[in-house]
């Protein structure tokens, strides 16, 4: 593993980097940092370099200038020029999504694929999306962060080591400044990039009835509903969540020699190429 701490313009954002092959960088959400991934590292670094980062007022970023998620696109920009790499997968998961979505609109020729997980930041809600997500947020704004992020079902430890991740946090969903520019979800289809979009079927923070209508908008993309599994579908479903992201990879021809490391062992192929 390598890791290192880069000071860029107001800040001082911390990475890691695990394993070699194309590079797929690890983006988290607001209750999480570099360390939340941990069901995740292990089965990407197989064949991938696998980039996990704080964001600023994250983890062990730090966040100087008070920018928040003004400059979380600035931010990745620079850790990826500064980590040498030209192009990338980008998965993302609820705050850091629209940390993934900014980034692709900017620079989608350096984008292999996007991974859009338990989120639809960074996309401009339609009429029909407003409706579903103004019930939702009315419906979880007292709640408190673990009621948020896990589904009913999560077990009991799992819930207890993402509170003592959360808590090496200085920024929480009250206290994050800035916002992230919201476009078209039309405007994200057809960069030449695979993008997928996965969800948790009980999800209550972006319900799936809203990424179902926003996903539709997005031409070319592809929707993934996980079963029993609430905000954070790569905390309590893991293996899925891993052998989702793994085929995205494939899909989009962005993995190394070593080959991808499905649960079924042989992965998936493209119909009408060899096994």
């Amino acid at each position: 593993m390598d890791s290192g701490v880069l000071k860029t313009a107001g800040a001082e954002i911390y990475w890691q980097a695990h394993g070699e092959g194309p590079a797929v960088v690890l983006a988290h959400g607001i209750g999480g940092n570099h360390a939340i991934w941990y069901w995740q590292i292990d089965a990407l670094a197989r064949s991938n370099r696998v980039i996990t980062f704080d964001h600023r007022g994250f983890g062990l970023s730090r966040d100087h200038d008070g920018r928040g998620r003004d400059a979380f696109v600035d931010d990745l920009t620079a850790l990826l020029d500064h980590l040498g790499e030209a192009k990338v997968a980008l998965v993302g998961q609820s705050m850091g999504a629209g940390t993934c979505v900014g980034f692709a609109h900017r620079a989608p020729d350096r984008v292999a694929a996007l991974a859009v997980c338990d989120s639809l930041h960074g996309i401009e809600e339609t009429s029909d999306v407003k409706a579903v997500m103004d019930a939702a947020r009315a419906k979880t704004a007292t709640l408190g962060q673990i009621e948020r992020v896990l589904g009913a079902g999560a077990p009991r430890e799992i819930a207890a080591l993402y509170r003592q991740i959360a808590s090496f946090n200085a920024a929480d969903r009250h206290s994050l400044t800035g916002s992230f520019d919201a476009r078209p979800g039309a405007d994200l289809g057809g960069k030449g990039f695979p993008i997928l979009f996965l969800c948790g079927a009980d999800d209550i923070v972006f319900p799936i009835e809203a990424v179902r209508l926003a996903q539709a908008e997005v031409a070319g993309s592809f929707l993934v509903e996980v079963n029993d599994a609430g905000h954070s579908a790569f905390l309590e479903a893991p293996e899925q969540f891993n052998d989702t992201i793994l085929s995205l990879l494939q899909m989009a021809g962005h993995v190394g020699k070593a080959g991808a490391a499905h649960s079924n062992a042989a992965g998936y192929v493209r119909v009408g190429d060899a096994a």
